[in-house]
């Protein structure tokens, strides 16, 4: 594979951006991948210096941190670069400015893009107090998120951030640790008696900057027969050196210098609350060192508070204290944490963490192709189907949404002008499940065109006045094909109809909307992802069963669709109904699926496409009618069914029976 990297930031500063992507390139190669770094130039800095495949463009020092450089290639100088070296896939460290670029050529070049979520810029633009900076960060980092083709999170808590912004398509992919260098072993008493001779050492380890906190250490100073150690770099070292007149500052230590340090320390510490990971943290565990750090962002994935270490209240610097004292004065409890902490990074390899990168390196290039096919995957990975209890049972089910609840193009076994749709087979399903003594009522107040306004509007409420235990719900694509059309209102419409049922006691199925894959949908390929993603989070949140159609890439297929090209035909409608099925689990739904299929032979599409479905369609716009206006739904009242048939309150038998 060729992989072009890109870093914000490179040689010769040192940071965990910078230590991140050496480490990657050197086992990319190692593992026989070909590389390309563009990154900018230093001053007097020569690429071939640099020992790998290298492209320095260039670059200007940050006014208030002349040691970060900020690239000015333009976008035709990045493009050029990826023709050249024609990349599988472009690595985003980081990403800002020189990432905002190279998204943009890889864009249009039709690269796949994985961005790392390495440093939570909103926080230092709100830290550093730059007036309406914080905005405009939040804004630019989740449109180049949401513009990747997928993110990797560092952490629990970096993950959350970006789905606050807004952002899909979030993985999750840590850090490795160079567990050669950072060991035990590397411990020198020599070392200790010469920074802090016979004191315990409290150690840190990171730039000196406003955004670490590193002030807040202060609380430590006194602490008696333990000595402060500030090990690192930064604009703020001079400020930091007043205010903390009994720690030694070392500076800048690296490679060995760095692992004999760390090693060295009794206890390590992090204050800062603004870290996506926390390299440092990590190089402290695997040198067998306790670590204490606050209890926000990355250290939360990293530290296991009372087993290697402490995580201390964010902003409560007397528990800060507490807690190092804690271990200072406990050797017995210190060495236990140690040895735990070297224990939890044992599989964090950087050999193995680039096995996993490669792996989304390969998701990236599928989702790509998905894409260009014109057909979104999902917001977020999506989610397989897992089955509802078994025990569970259900004595009446209503099903809303638009056409394809109705069950539009399902024809099989049904005279003409009327249809089946995935739920009545369901209906069908959960009746038999139910048993021939046990009555099953059933009611679809689905109707075709009909948008999330007419769930809030109408069928939610006459849902609720059926006091049914089981809700289907598949509505929103109407809306999403719409102008304009925004996928978080629309969700929040939704999610207020389905606290509402939900309040009843009644179960709810959702089910994500989904496009066939045709080239015709690519306008709407994201906002259905984001739409899908809300629904994930409407189902988490509310305690609704998931029916994740991203995670039935079969449903996309044209094989799938009747010869309109847009509504699922009967074989797409049997496969829905199965899963759905099996969703709500009932037993060998997804086996029965298989040899229903199996057994039916649709007949092919009839021809004539533009005059039977596409200029109809265009005439109705014209007109500002749907195909829905003036009908009612088909099952508008519960009916029972009972073993193989469905009849209505007074005996007659059902019209449309939904029959598998």
């Amino acid at each position: 594979m060729r992989v072009a990297l890109f870093a914000e930031s490179f040689l010769p500063h040192m940071n965990g951006v910078t230590n991140s992507v050496l480490q990657v390139v050197r086992h990319l190669e190692e593992q026989g991948h070909e590389t390309l770094v563009i990154a900018p130039r230093a001053a007097g800095q020569k690429a071939d210096s640099l020992g790998s495949r290298t492209a320095l463009v260039a670059s200007m020092p940050l006014p208030s941190y002349p040691d970060v450089r900020v690239a000015l290639a333009p976008t035709w100088r990045i493009r050029r670069l990826l023709e050249e070296f024609r990349p599988d896939v472009v690595h985003l460290a980081s990403p800002f400015v020189l990432g905002w670029q190279a998204l943009v050529a890889a864009d249009a070049l039709r690269i796949p893009v994985v961005a790392i979520y390495q440093t939570d810029v909103v926080s230092y633009t709100e830290r550093y107090g730059v007036a309406g900076a914080a905005a405009a960060a939040a804004n630019h980092v989740a449109r180049l998120h949401r513009r990747s083709t997928l993110t990797l999170a560092p952490s629990s808590a970096a993950q959350a951030q970006l789905e606050q912004l807004g952002v899909d398509r979030i993985w999750r992919w840590g850090r490795g640790v160079d567990a050669d260098r950072f060991s035990p072993a590397r411990r020198s008493e020599s070392w200790r008696a010469r920074i802090a001779p016979g004191e315990r050492i409290i150690g840190y380890v990171g730039r000196l900057a406003a955004e670490k906190q590193v002030e807040d250490l202060h609380v430590l100073s006194d602490l008696p027969g333990a000595r402060l150690v500030i090990v690192g770099d930064g604009p703020e070292r001079a400020r930091l050196e007043a205010r903390l007149p009994e720690a030694v500052f070392t500076g800048f230590l690296g490679g060995d210098e760095l692992a004999e340090a760390l090693a060295s320390f009794d206890v390590f510490v992090h204050p800062g609350e603004s870290e996506t990971f926390c390299q440092t943290v990590q190089e402290a565990l695997a040198s067998g060192v306790p670590v204490v750090a606050t209890g926000r962002g990355g250290p939360l994935d990293l530290v296991r508070s009372s087993v290697d270490g402490w995580l201390y209240r964010p902003g409560d610097l007397d528990d800060l204290r507490a807690r190092v004292a804690d271990l200072l004065g406990d050797d017995a409890k210190r060495r236990s944490f140690g040895q735990a902490a070297l224990e939890s990074v044992r599989a964090r390899t950087w050999s193995a963490l680039t096995e996993q990168l490669v792996s989304h390196y390969a998701e990236a290039a599928r989702l790509r192709r998905f894409d260009d096919a014109l057909l979104a995957r999902g917001a977020t990975r999506p989610l397989p189907p897992t089955s509802a209890p078994a025990t569970r049972r259900w004595s009446s089910f209503v099903a809303l949404g638009d056409s394809l609840t109705e069950g539009l193009c399902d024809t099989s076994r049904m005279r003409e002008g009327e249809y089946r749709g995935w739920a009545d087979r369901l209906a069908s399903l959960l009746a038999q499940r139910s048993g021939a003594d046990t009555p099953f009522r059933y009611a679809n107040l689905a109707v075709r065109s009909r948008r999330v306004r007419d769930l809030v509007s109408e069928q939610g409420p006459r849902a609720i006045a059926m006091r049914p235990d089981l809700v289907s719900i598949l509505m929103g694509a109407n809306d999403l094909v719409g102008h304009g059309a925004d996928p978080v209102a629309l969700a929040r419409d939704l999610e207020r109809v389905v606290r509402d049922i939900r309040a009843t006691g009644a179960d709810v199925l959702l089910v994500t909307p989904f496009l066939p894959r045709r080239r015709a949908a690519m306008i709407f390929a994201r906002r259905f992802a984001a739409f899908a993603h809300e629904i994930r989070r409407i189902a988490a949140e509310t305690g609704a069963i998931l029916l994740d159609v991203e995670a039935l890439p079969e449903l996309g297929d044209l094989s799938m669709y009747a010869e309109d090209r847009v509504h699922l035909g009967s074989r797409g409608h049997r496969l829905l109904a199965y899963r759905a099925a099996e969703v709500l689990g009932i037993p060998d739904a997804g086996a029965l699926g298989d040899l229903d299929d199996a057994l039916h032979a649709d007949a092919p599409p009839a021809s004539g496409w533009l005059r039977r479905h596409a200029l109809p369609w265009v005439w109705r716009r014209m007109r500002g009618r749907t195909a829905g206006d003036g009908l009612v739904a088909k099952h508008d009242a519960l009916v029972e069914l009972a073993g193989r048939r469905a009849q209505t309150g007074d005996g007659s038998e059902l019209s449309s029976p939904p029959l598998p």
